[in-house]
């Protein structure tokens, strides 16, 4: 979701609670700051205040945001290593690069998740995979042994090459 003033992303939702309906909002950093900065002052929307505080520029006190805002860019800089993408590509266009960004973005997924679904397992029916390979965990398999065997190859390790060949015959008709 984008800034509502700026085409930044929107890293604060500020939900305020006056009147019939909520008004929410959506704001980059630095427009959050301004808003919060306005409603401080504003006695009528007093109940931002404990976050006005966090975010505005206070001589004083440090501003407690900037570590908050220094571990975002960490995260956004985590890269898969399969794939190649970065947790700010998917939180910019809301998908992932392959199934091994599931692991990778594991602990900022999983609230996520939780959140749109109700729970972070499957419960449910699951999708019969057609063909001689009905096992799911055979294809990750597979892919494995068959990654193995090249390293084995390019080491001429041939007596282990010989067996990873066999063995991925066997995961094949199996």
């Amino acid at each position: 979701m984008k800034c509502q003033k700026c085409n930044k992303p929107a890293m604060f939702h500020i939900t305020e609670l006056t009147g019939d309906k909520p008004e929410e909002h959506h704001f980059c950093e630095l427009h959050a700051r301004e808003y919060l900065n306005e409603s401080s002052q504003n006695p009528d929307l007093s109940t931002s205040d404990g976050l006005a505080m966090a975010l505005a520029d206070n001589p004083v006190k440090k501003n407690p945001m900037t570590k908050l805002s220094a571990e975002l860019q960490a995260i956004d800089q985590q890269i898969c290593p399969i794939c190649g993408i970065s947790f700010y590509d998917f939180r910019n266009r809301g998908r992932l690069g392959c199934a091994n960004d599931y692991d990778c973005f594991a602990k900022q997924l999983e609230p996520l998740i939780a959140n749109i679904h109700g729970a972070t397992t499957h419960i449910g029916k699951s999708p019969i995979i057609s063909g001689s390979n009905p096992q799911p965990d055979n294809d990750t398999n597979l892919i494995g042994l068959r990654r193995e065997l090249d390293v084995a190859v390019s080491e001429e390790d041939y007596e282990r090459a010989s067996r990873l060949r066999d063995e991925i015959k066997k995961v094949e008709n199996s």
